[in-house]
């Protein structure tokens, strides 16, 4: 399985930089990974389709899609590794994270996606959600092979 995450906007602090990048390389050893950050238009409506459009022209045919969303649902670590472990045994081959912009997601991108997800009732920055997310999607599959990590 494939695990491709998608936001809107660069990860401009270096030390929430080398986090992602930590978590992504021991993530590597149980799953394929790749994150494609897309350039962030500030501001209006047009520029929420705008975001909106460019993600869902790199959404692949076929993916499960998540999208962060604070009105999603709240799973505990267990419950996103019984997730992710699920999606392995029916055989889904990409699954697609979406961190929107600042302003969200147009109504559309929100509709149209498998499952909506909030990490948090806390305000997190996008920044700290997308190391918060990485983080979680190793915590589940270090649970999903029984190994020892953090409590």
């Amino acid at each position: 399985m494939r695990l491709r995450l998608i936001w809107a906007g660069k990860t401009r602090d270096a030390r929430l930089k080398a986090l992602i990048d930590e978590y992504l390389k021991r993530l590597s050893h149980f799953a394929r990974s790749e994150v494609t950050e897309l350039k962030e238009t500030t501001g209006s409506k047009a520029g929420i389709d705008k975001d909106s459009k460019r993600i869902s022209d790199r959404l692949p045919s076929g993916a499960v899609t998540v999208l962060l969303d604070p009105e999603g649902i709240q799973l505990s670590s267990e419950e996103m590794a019984a997730q992710v472990r699920g999606w392995e045994n029916n055989g889904i081959k990409d699954v697609v994270f979406i961190v929107g912009g600042p302003n969200g997601v147009s109504p559309e991108l929100s509709t149209n996606v498998t499952q909506r997800w909030s990490l948090s009732r806390l305000t997190l920055t996008h920044e700290m959600a997308r190391v918060v997310l990485v983080e979680q999607l190793y915590r589940a599959y270090t649970i999903i092979h029984g190994l020892p990590y953090q409590k």
